[in-house]
């Protein structure tokens, strides 16, 4: 649904300075669970995103995210990989401890939130996700989901009837299913915040919209971050592994003409984040 702006909310002097300094920024990550920790937050945020409007559509959307959630978690054992990842992440801060020059004071909160993640994580259990799993609400909702428009009124009358209760009551039940995966979801959020963090930025060139990377095999990467105005109309097409991989810059030619490759040189900012 769309929102009127404010009335007392003037439009930018300049769209189009506006526009030039907005910058967009393409991720790749380079493991599988990288991509895993970044498809769980990404569905993680949109549910709390639409958990909070206060109307049946925003639920449904909240709902279809936490089932998306629990099929990535179901699949893979994603809390073990943010366990070993909290546990590297905390021995890499523990050796910065002893090095001159460091902000021990951010340090030590680093350190401090990895550690009451990582007990939290520990504590939930393997079992914790049990009841979201053996839910029979929630195994109709995902099981007609499969099929379009299958959460329809008529297909699923509870879970109309559940959507019609006020809203306070259905926050009340989602966040109680969302408690259970918070430690898990929290965790994963963290430590890619932390990779970001960790991660060298410089500008580069790709000649006639193409650029190839190798990477050091003793030094291995997680994610790539690709940095463009927007301003250029140009998006990043990135293909390979974490050994090697290409970009192609490709200018945007809107939804109905296929983009093209860029002709000419694109500088860009590539953060390597490890």
């Amino acid at each position: 649904m769309m929102t009127d702006a404010p009335e007392d909310t003037a439009p930018p002097e300049n769209p189009d300075a506006v526009e030039s300094d907005r910058t967009l920024i393409f991720e790749q990550p380079l493991n599988e669970r990288m991509r895993t920790f970044l498809r769980l937050d990404f569905l993680y945020s949109q549910a709390l995103y639409h958990n909070e409007s206060a109307s049946q559509w925003g639920t449904r959307a909240a709902v279809t995210s936490l089932i998306d959630i629990l099929a990535i978690i179901t699949r893979s054992d994603v809390r073990s990989d943010a366990l070993k990842e909290l546990e590297r992440q905390l021995t890499l801060l523990g050796e910065f401890q002893s090095k001159p020059g460091v902000d021990t004071n951010r340090l030590k909160t680093l350190i401090a939130n990895l550690t009451r993640l990582r007990s939290e994580l520990l504590n939930a259990g393997v079992a914790n996700l049990q009841p979201l799993r053996d839910s029979d609400f929630l195994n109709a909702v995902k099981h007609r989901s499969s099929i379009p428009g299958g959460t329809c009124e008529f297909d699923l009358p509870d879970y109309l009837y559940w959507l019609s209760q006020p809203d306070e009551a259905r926050s009340r039940a989602f966040n109680q299913w969302l408690t259970v995966l918070r430690p898990l979801c929290d965790a994963v959020s963290e430590l890619i915040w932390l990779t970001r963090q960790n991660g060298r930025t410089r500008q580069e060139t790709a000649q006639g919209g193409n650029f190839t990377i190798t990477f050091d095999r003793e030094n291995p990467l997680q994610l790539l971050r690709i940095a463009l105005p927007a301003s250029m109309g140009l998006y990043p097409e990135v293909s390979g592994s974490h050994h090697r991989c290409n970009m192609r810059f490709l200018n945007w030619k809107g939804v109905s003409d296929r983009a093209i490759q860029a002709d000419s040189d694109v500088k860009f900012l590539l953060t390597c984040c490890p």
